[in-house]
């Protein structure tokens, strides 16, 4: 497995198993199947419900001696209704039981977006909306600076509960502040990134800064169809040049967009339900794309962003909420 190396000497395995839309009953036997296949990078977050399904996989392979704890990469989020100070440590403590860990090796911001706080025993994961049994719910804000979040999860480094922390979803300008005032700069960010968002100047910028990047919905739109949120057709893997890279290669289309991002230097965290596939992404090692196959893949960017909550808030959740513009 390919690694990335991070500015505080840790090692990010370069290609990931994201559990965004993992079903939990599928979640112990796929990472069975993952970690056997060589998987060790686990990208989690309380948000997707699902992190003690993830916490009783981590703990049947650890006892089966199929690896080791120092042997896995761990990453988890701050939910946005978390950002306050006195409320980050409690809610890593909630992540840390419900994966059954010691400590995590990555913890991010998941959103620049703070909510009104939600209490774990009111409801877990909060979610979006701040009371989804009110006659018109939505989202409610909480104005906590930036600042403030970053200084708690700089006191979980501190704890010896976290060991990197980043941010997740940040522009330049937001990590340009960050960087003013943080004692611990992050290690990670955590983008959508496609060859339809190639984000080129972010990922540039962020690694002469020495922050690593992650790439999350690597293959596009293939997440987002079935939550309305992608059409049948944009489809990245369907294109031209891709497909003529895939026979050149020998391998799949997906397998191609794959390696594209993962030779820019960054880390991705694809996901899938299907063995077949998770085999599929991870075999991305023994072959290397031409300078002239990257330019063409890089070309096909058009800016489309399928995550975007100046687009989803609005239509799910009855809040206009835009964050990158």
């Amino acid at each position: 497995m390919q690694t990335v190396k991070l500015y505080t000497g840790d090692s990010l395995p370069s290609v990931g198993f994201g559990f965004w839309k993992v079903e939990e009953e599928a979640i112990e036997g796929l990472i069975d199947y993952a970690v056997r296949a060589g998987y060790r990078h686990f990208d989690c977050a309380c948000d997707y419900g699902n992190e003690a399904a993830v916490g009783e996989g981590i703990a049947r392979v650890l006892e089966k001696n199929i690896c080791s704890r120092d042997e896995l990469w761990i990453t988890s989020k701050l939910w946005n209704t978390y950002h306050a100070a006195e409320h980050v440590r409690p809610a890593v403590e909630k992540t840390l039981k419900d994966l059954q860990l010691d400590y995590l090796d990555l913890f991010l911001i998941h959103f620049p977006i703070s909510q009104k706080f939600v209490p774990i025993e009111h409801r877990y994961p909060p979610g979006w909306f701040y009371d989804p049994d009110v006659e018109s719910p939505k989202m409610e804000f909480s104005p906590v600076p930036i600042r403030e979040t970053w200084q708690a999860m700089e006191e979980l480094v501190d704890a010896g509960l976290v060991k990197n922390i980043g941010v997740s979803n940040f522009g330049t300008s937001l990590i340009r502040d960050l960087l003013t005032y943080a004692k611990i700069r992050p290690s990670v960010l955590q983008i959508e990134s496609h060859p339809y968002l190639t984000q080129e100047k972010l990922i540039r910028y962020a690694q002469q800064e020495k922050i690593a990047v992650t790439a999350f919905s690597p293959l596009g739109a293939l997440s987002y169809v079935s939550i309305g949120m992608a059409g049948q057709g944009e489809t990245v893997l369907e294109q031209p040049v891709v497909q003529i890279a895939a026979k050149r290669h020998g391998k799949t289309a997906a397998q191609i967009v794959l390696r594209w991002a993962v030779q820019r230097g960054l880390s991705i965290v694809p996901k899938s339900s299907r063995p077949e596939r998770l085999d599929e992404n991870i075999a991305l090692f023994d072959f290397e794309l031409s300078d002239e196959e990257m330019r063409a893949i890089s070309a096909l960017n058009c800016n489309r962003r399928f995550n975007d909550p100046g687009t989803f808030c609005e239509e799910a959740f009855n809040t206009f909420c835009p964050i990158y513009e």
